[in-house]
């Protein structure tokens, strides 16, 4: 489904790993991406996105297979070494060739770490997806098919971390804010969370929905009055569609949405949540993951087509 909403080609392969623990997940993928590069390649490089238990995976099959590694979303920093994805981050940085930075503050991240040499800012392919997809999700999924609550008229949020879900007193106190507030919040309910609700009270106006498409999500998005969640890329789509944001989380990768009170993280502190949700931007943006060249992608492309 994903892929036929989007209109990309389906994978030539797909590893079919599937969830489980972080050690079970990644080795499975090492597993059988080594077996794939093998019997499919040689390849003249592997390139990994983002901070998943995929990106690790592939970046230690190419490191060990000495295939040169490009990381795509390279530099992100949260400096909390709690989170899985910073490990994954960091460890695939330090054995990528070329390092394809989104933000000047990954530039900067990745300058202290000793690798300017390897680093290009290039944009957020994010943003390039965001551009591309954001008519087509209003035409497929307007808002209207999915909520009779007029745009600007709900909050819409997510919650999905351990640190959130695996917390009891964290996820009560986070649903109770939700209750504080004056408008509906239209909730996508992650896996993770149904299975923490147990016991949970839930507000009255908070909406459980199950799980949306990534086509549907932006439309959520862009017309909610304001995002709270504990993603990181759902942190950017609302900035970009100039959304305010509540984080659920205690830091960010993206402090640049700091800047004028579009984004406050506010943890899962009831009143710091309430506050925040209730607060207002109090001036314009700055800049976030625009790259030097206009799209982030096509940066990325010449860059590597010039080392081939």
């Amino acid at each position: 489904v994903f892929f036929e909403e989007l209109g990309v080609p389906a994978p030539v392969s797909n590893l079919e790993a599937g969830s489980g623990s972080h050690a079970k997940q990644t080795g499975d993928i090492m597993v059988r991406l080594e077996r794939f590069i093998k019997e499919t390649g040689p390849y003249d490089a592997v390139i990994v996105y983002g901070d998943t238990n995929t990106t690790l995976a592939g970046a230690l099959v190419a490191a060990k297979g000495n295939i040169p590694l490009a990381h795509v979303e390279a530099g992100i920093r949260s400096f909390n070494w709690l989170m899985p994805e910073e490990i994954n981050r960091i460890l695939t940085d330090r054995v990528s060739k070329w390092l394809f930075a989104p933000t000047e503050i990954a530039v900067e991240n990745l300058n202290r770490e000793g690798l300017a040499a390897q680093t290009i800012l290039v944009g957020d392919v994010m943003l390039d997806a965001t551009h591309m997809f954001a008519e087509r999700a209003r035409e497929r999924w307007p808002l209207e098919s999915m909520t009779h609550h007029p745009p600007k008229g709900y909050f819409l949020a997510t919650v999905h971390r351990p640190s959130n879900t695996d917390i009891r007193d964290n996820l009560q106190s986070i649903f109770n804010a939700f209750g504080e507030l004056p408008l509906p919040i239209i909730l996508p309910l992650h896996p993770r969370t149904r299975a923490a609700l147990k016991g949970i009270t839930i507000p009255d106006n908070v909406e459980i929905r199950a799980p949306v498409s990534y086509l549907a999500m932006l439309t959520l998005t862009s017309n909610a009055h304001r995002v709270l969640t504990d993603s990181g890329g759902l942190q950017k789509e609302a900035y970009w569609f100039g959304v305010s944001c509540v984080i659920l989380r205690e830091e960010t990768e993206y402090p640049e949405t700091f800047e004028n009170n579009w984004s406050v993280c506010a943890g899962a502190d009831q009143a710091s949540i309430v506050k925040a949700a209730m607060g207002k931007p109090t001036g314009p943006q700055c800049r976030l993951g625009e790259g030097p060249e206009g799209r982030a992608n096509m940066m990325i492309a010449r860059s590597l087509l010039r080392s081939a």
